[in-house]
């Protein structure tokens, strides 16, 4: 079975998914960092795919892939990555995250069968509408058994919604505010009562509630109001400012208040 569709059938709250860019800060930090991040329990790993042009990232997650791609960093090269960190971790759920270019330039189905041979578990293409998976990708996503996970916001209908919950797998990445991604010291009332109105859905997904959590009163939020966490800008500014991938997440578990395993 597809480790992230066995994890979120086995466990329902509190999930934890990272988000790091490979090849940073060092095009082969990839598989130091992945193999930090199974150690310390954490549920999900999502590996980002470096993209020139990253619409809906904030300034650090920019930054990140601007110093990935000089460092070299490759879609070819981060699966190959990733097979190696799957080989030493052989359970947890990898999710690639990228933009649709790059994936478009491997060739799609190319894309797909590489993926799933190296390990990957699931992807988000975050610019990928949800009219063209519906035609292109939904068959490659289930042929391949790597769930494609789709993105809300507060201004996602909630027909929208019950579409993508219908004809998605995985679980859906519920972002928490109609911004780019960065970390923010807690949410407002609006963004509760957004989280509020989906969780009112009765969805058949899990939700995971991303963009903006970056302490202990954004990730019990996110917890309550959903089936976890997704971290990202947190995560990449320690791994900037830390001595090495396991202090990095060290800090990361002590300030968002979670035990490591």
């Amino acid at each position: 079975m597809n480790r992230l569709t066995k994890l979120l059938q086995n466990k329902n709250k509190d999930l934890l998914a990272v988000y790091f860019t490979a090849g940073f800060p060092e095009k082969d930090s990839t598989v130091g960092i992945i193999d930090a991040l199974c150690k310390a329990g954490t549920d999900i790993i999502e590996v980002g795919i470096p993209f020139s042009d990253p619409m809906a990232d904030g300034v650090v997650i920019q930054h990140s892939g601007s110093v990935a791609l000089r460092n070299g960093m490759t879609l070819q090269l981060l699966l190959d990555q990733v097979e190696e960190a799957r080989a030493k971790n052989p359970d947890i759920p990898f999710v690639a995250m990228g933009y649709l270019n790059p994936i478009m330039r491997m060739g799609a189905e190319s894309f797909f069968k590489r993926a799933k041979e190296a390990g990957i578990d699931g992807v988000i293409i975050p610019d990928l509408p949800f009219a063209t998976y519906m035609e292109d990708y939904k068959e490659l996503s289930r042929r391949y058994d790597l769930p494609m996970i789709m993105l809300i916001t507060p201004e996602t209908s909630e027909e929208r919604i019950h579409l993508i919950d219908e004809n998605c797998d995985g679980f859906i990445y519920m972002v928490s505010a109609a911004s780019t991604t960065g970390a923010r010291d807690r949410f407002t009332p609006e963004q509760t009562d957004y989280f509020r109105r989906v969780d009112s859905l009765e969805l058949k997904h899990q939700r995971l509630i991303g963009f903006g959590i970056s302490n202990h009163a954004t990730y019990s939020d996110a917890c309550h109001y959903s089936s976890g966490a997704i971290i990202g800008s947190r995560f990449i500014k320690l791994l900037e400012t830390e001595p090495t991938s396991e202090a990095a997440v060290t800090a990361l578990y002590a300030g968002i208040g979670r035990e490591q395993a």
